[in-house]
């Protein structure tokens, strides 16, 4: 177990709110992988009784294009900062303006249990005004809220209090004292507790469960923070001071609560050894590192990286290789936050790390890291290219290298693109891909939604932990394939002319609020509209050449 002795204290203010508006669409399960052959394998560098996965089965390849139709080479360029759902999430502050500071396109909230469970005689009912409230804010700026539920967060956030413990639990459920943090905790090992928060689990599932507003969503409400820890009175009681946390089976319960709650929308714990590793089995929840890259203790030893590559025995990636699940990244968002004492200088020594920064392009690599909390990005310049690299390595980056399409055509045509992913992860939701035209004036003046899931672009290259023992570090391994997708389309009812052939993967968000963050490919042709050009088609009145039938 971590000893939190230098765990800071939170004083960041955050407040939240809104309407929900339900995403239909559940997280399918990526292609079968087939294993890639591995490097001649050095002795093993693995922690004792670590039960690593080792390296994951690769997919098989797709179908190629068609040959039938002519293919148009589009280029790379570099995506923009703020594409939706990954890089870097600011606290939310009610009023404050969100445009400010380092690009971004995710916000960070809290919410304690105490505002939603207000009434002091009934536990089953709520009120989401406060939650609702924040997310129409955030909604407001473009942005998608990543958030946590708490009971306990010393000192209180400034608009959210720091004993958030519903005054329903009063008689039912005992309560102990923090005296290192001066907070005032439940029994978590509590029928009655347990049993409330399962019910406003399903609760908060029923409503945003694929609500738009929301990108990602820990499952907090245990411990200091909501963060799944009570230091100093944990499990570690050889200080003589007693455990506050709940058992793994209690604790276990609410990880299911979770995952049975919210299908649609990304979840995240804290860290593989939550409830003695409730997650294993449960490929849809995701891991929320909150020291990521962090280098503590003499000697200096990371809490992100593994053993094998100097981390301590209760690293994050550490906990991930003993659990078994560190490609749990092909199915699950990996976020957390970049630890607040290195958030100044975490990227001074890009690719690497100096002091108490690890290796920053190693955290990423290996956790497959898609978002943090960095409330210190406010001070990053834009113009910073250490910090445009470590953001555009986040999660997705998706370049469509060639389009297939024949430059005329009439009545019906087909289209093709092949999609790559440059990232560390894969694009975690099934936003519906459009294709349009765009008239001389730029104006789309027909759309056609396609059946193609950006879901199934993974990454081409993935970098290979020491414990797996297939190549020096740092070893990368070919993953992914360029991914092709095509569709028919109906030119029937399009005037004749020439037009530009365009492509968007569409927001949900933007039917919330037209400003909503556009996700762009990387791509010169790259409109800020989020179409983005795949070449030049006209479209005639009669059977023109290179028209199919």
């Amino acid at each position: 177990m971590r000893s939190f002795a230098r765990r800071r204290r939170r004083s960041t203010q955050v407040s939240l709110g809104a309407a929900a508006v339900a995403l239909a669409a559940i997280l399918l399960p990526l292609t079968a992988r087939a294993a890639p052959a591995p490097a001649p394998a050095p002795a093993s560098t693995a922690a004792p009784g670590s039960v690593a996965a080792g390296v994951p089965e690769r997919p098989s390849p797709g179908p190629d294009p068609d040959p039938a139709l002519p293919a148009h080479t589009l280029t790379r360029a570099d995506a923009p900062l703020d594409n939706p759902l990954k890089g870097f999430a600011r606290f939310y502050t009610p009023g404050a303006d969100q445009h400010t500071g380092y690009p971004h396109s995710l916000t960070w909230a809290y919410f304690g249990l105490s505002e939603v469970m207000n009434d002091a005689s009934n536990c089953g009912t709520y009120d989401w005004a406060t939650v609702d409230s924040a997310l129409d804010e955030i909604a407001s700026y473009g942005n998608q809220a990543a958030i946590r539920f708490y009971m306990e967060y010393p000192g209180g956030t400034g608009s959210h209090p720091a004993n958030a413990i519903p005054s329903c639990y009063d008689g039912h459920v005992d309560y102990r004292h923090n005296e290192r943090w001066d907070t005032t905790g439940p029994d978590y090992d509590n029928r009655y507790l347990l049993d409330a928060l399962k019910d406003f689990i399903a609760a908060a599932g029923a409503r945003y469960d694929g609500d738009p507003r929301l990108g990602y969503l820990h499952m907090g409400l245990i411990g200091l923070w909501g963060e799944w820890h009570t230091w100093p009175y944990d499990t570690d009681t050889a200080d003589q001071l007693p455990n506050y946390m709940p058992t793994d089976a209690h604790g276990a319960e609410i990880i299911e609560a979770f995952d049975t709650a919210f299908t649609h929308t990304r979840v995240e714990v804290r860290a593989p050894d939550n409830a003695g590793g409730a997650a294993d089995g449960l490929p849809a929840v995701g891991y929320h590192d909150d020291s990521f890259c962090y280098r503590e203790g003499d000697p200096l030893a990371g809490v992100t990286l593994p053993q094998s590559m100097g981390g301590a025995s209760y690293a994050q990636l550490q906990k991930a290789l003993d659990h078994g699940v560190e490609n749990r990244w092909t199915t699950a968002s990996m976020g957390g936050e970049v630890r607040p004492e290195i958030q100044p200088t975490a990227f001074d020594a890009w690719p690497g790390g100096s002091g108490a920064v690890d290796d920053m392009r190693a955290c990423i690599e290996l956790e497959h890291t898609t978002w943090k909390i960095n409330e210190g990005s406010a001070a990053y310049s834009a113009d910073d290219a250490d910090v445009a690299a470590a953001v555009r390595m986040m999660g997705y980056d998706l370049t469509v290298d060639h389009a297939y399409f024949h430059d005329t055509a009439q009545g019906g045509t087909t289209v093709g693109v092949r999609i790559t992913n440059e990232g560390v992860a894969p694009f975690y939701y099934p936003w519906t891909v459009s294709l349009g035209l765009k008239d001389s004036a730029g104006k789309v003046v027909t759309t056609w939604d396609t059946p193609w899931d950006l879901r199934k672009v993974v990454p081409t290259r993935i970098r290979a932990f020491p414990d797996w023992g297939v190549g020096p570090d740092p070893t990368h391994l070919d993953y992914g394939y360029p991914e092709y997708f095509e569709t028919a389309v109906d030119l029937s009812a399009v005037p004749a002319g020439d037009y530009r052939l365009v492509m968007k993967a569409n927001n949900p968000l933007e039917d919330v609020d037209t400003d909503a963050k556009k996700l762009r490919f990387a791509n010169a042709a790259q409109d800020s509209d989020g179409w983005l050009g795949l070449g030049d088609m006209s479209v005639g009145s009669g059977r023109a050449a290179g028209a199919e039938e």
